[in-house]
């Protein structure tokens, strides 16, 4: 484990104007503890020789100023340094966020469940030790012992060559702890993710586990997580304390060499009395700042695992080529025709292709329904064209432009999208609705929601459409929230809308009614929608298409040729 990670460094732009500070106080103080050295070593040896306490009242003075200004120094670097921990913390979470949105919900759906928000919560508030104490130590435990040794061996060189040859121990002492460490954090760290996405898993299922009978059990694989979680941060824990033992051991014992050799050759009266006391004085403050340093290592690791994996989030490379500017292309989907040229799709640890060589081409304004059983590829289509994945070969254009030179967010503001399984946020229903439409007019909102079958319950809410929705809306039945979906999707002034089975959910009456509204409301709209079965009383204009086992035909069966 590296004594300061560069990464961490360079993510600290934001906060360096907090880190200078910092050092600066840390260098202050560092000359204020050589200036405290003199000036106690001088109150004593003129104690000892009866000076009174008038004339070292001058002294004394001095040394209470200085003595304060360590203080000072000592709580502004700390408050300094917990600003740059705060300012690091914000602009790697801000930077994961964003990541983590640009890989999309395929690269996310193959991570651990809860890994990344524990990551981005607790797993990142342990970088406060790291800024805060661990970095503010380290520079102290660079410059103080320089400065010690400088003034030491300028006062006795003997004791000087004692204080450098020993104090290359301590870290030394402390690298080779700090390898074994780094597997114990390591393992500390995985088995706290694990514990969240676990217990994350457990309450999103909580009424199925409750209803089969399995929540007891579950609870013992929390408990059984909890204990390892517990274990590993005990085994961290002992380490750490073993090894502030060995270092405490260590400095105490050069320490003790430098005192003895000082205080023979004293009794010898081969050095003063004041030089003495100053020797002894800033011997242990040589030591003091490594061992404190040591010791924070220890206490930042858990920020600084988290930190690692963050930053191997950061380098997953995002799907497909980066858009440059030089080749940003705008395109009205208004107006142009979306082309699949022999395009596919496989998924990581699959042999079968999602997709096999796909073409086919949707016209502005068309409607197409795509239909075939579970897994022949339907949701991977829709998936492509909302740029969550890349294909293996072929491409897709729109109006002759390839997709990869389209930003995503030029891209996607064209779109609606209703999934099988849409997500409602704790906020009100209206906000719900106009979440791909902000600054909605509620009469808008409400036209909206009459076309998706939605108004009539919503009225009927306590609050209207100013209810407040808990996340996800487990309050609400799966068909309502696929009407609040679908006005979500037909408030949002998209030229094309994307439809992953929008009336599975609905009873006949409401399914019959949001297909009229898609077939003449949506007319101007290209609307491409999916569905195990085409509806009863699907748009008689609409093309019709099947998909099976990644390859599309007709509905006589026949392959669709390019």
């Amino acid at each position: 484990m590296r004594a300061v990670d560069p990464r961490l460094l360079r993510q600290a732009g934001s906060a360096r104007g907090y880190l200078a500070v910092t050092v600066a106080l840390g260098l202050a103080g560092a000359v204020l503890i050589l200036f405290q050295a003199d000036l106690l070593s001088r109150a004593l040896a003129g104690a000892a020789r009866g000076t009174g306490i008038a004339a070292l009242s001058g002294v004394l003075a001095w040394l209470g100023v200085v003595v304060a200004g360590r203080a000072v120094a000592a709580a502004g670097g700390e408050a300094a340094a917990l600003r740059a921990a705060a300012a690091v913390k914000s602009g790697l979470r801000r930077r994961l966020s964003g990541h983590v949105l640009r890989l999309g919900p395929q690269w996310l759906g193959g991570q651990p469940r809860g890994e990344i928000t524990t990551l981005a919560t607790r797993g990142l508030d342990g970088l406060d030790p790291y800024f805060a104490r661990y970095l503010p130590r380290l520079v102290l435990g660079v410059t103080v012992p320089l400065a010690v040794l400088a003034a030491v061996a300028f006062a006795d060189w003997i004791s000087a060559v004692i204080i450098a040859v020993t104090l290359p121990l301590i870290p030394l002492f402390g690298i080779l702890i700090g390898w074994h460490t780094r597997a114990q954090t390591q393992r500390q760290w995985q088995l706290l993710a694990r514990l969240g996405g676990h217990f994350l898993d457990v309450v999103a299922g909580l009424p199925t586990l409750k209803l089969f009978g399995r929540a007891r059990a579950q609870a013992e694989v929390i408990g059984e997580v909890t204990s390892a979680h517990r274990k590993a941060t005990m085994a961290a824990l002992r380490v750490a304390f073993l090894s502030a033992l060995a270092l405490e051991l260590t400095a105490a014992l050069a320490t003790a060499l430098v005192a003895v050799e000082v205080g023979l050759r004293l009794l010898a009266g081969h050095v003063g009395y004041q030089t003495a006391l100053l020797v002894l004085l800033l011997t242990p403050e040589a030591y003091l700042p490594l061992r404190n340093a040591s010791a924070e290592f220890h206490a930042s690791a858990d920020g600084s695992a988290a930190a690692r994996r963050a930053f191997e989030i950061l380098d997953t490379p995002l799907p497909g080529q980066p858009v440059t500017a030089a080749r940003t292309t705008d395109v009205d989907l208004s107006r142009a025709d979306i082309t699949l040229r022999a395009v596919s799709l496989t998924y990581p640890n699959r042999a079968r292709p999602a997709l096999d060589e796909i073409s086919l081409t949707v016209r502005p304004g068309e409607h197409v329904v795509l239909t075939g059983p579970s897994g022949a590829g339907k949701s991977s289509l829709l998936a492509l064209l909302l740029r969550f994945v890349v294909p293996a070969s072929g491409a897709v254009t729109a109006g002759g432009v390839d997709l990869a030179r389209i930003p995503d967010d030029r891209w996607l503001a064209q779109i609606a999208w209703v999934p099988q399984h849409p997500h409602l946020f704790a906020a009100t229903v209206g906000d719900n609705i106009a979440l791909g439409q902000p600054g909605a007019r509620r009469p808008d909102i409400a036209a909206a929601a009459r076309l998706a079958g939605a108004d009539e319950f919503i009225r009927r809410l306590p609050g209207g459409y100013d209810t407040q929705l808990i996340e996800g809306a487990r309050s609400l039945s799966a068909g309502q929230r696929q009407k609040i979906a679908l006005a979500r999707a037909f408030l949002r002034q998209a030229p094309v809308l994307l439809l992953d089975e929008p009336t599975a959910h609905l009873d006949p009456a409401s399914a019959e009614a949001v297909m009229t509204a898609i077939a003449t409301r949506m007319a101007d709209r290209t609307v491409i929608l999916i569905t195990h079965q085409p509806p009863p009383r699907a748009d008689r204009a609409a093309r019709i298409l099947a998909l099976d086992e990644g390859r599309l035909s007709d509905p006589a069966g026949l392959v669709v040729v390019p």
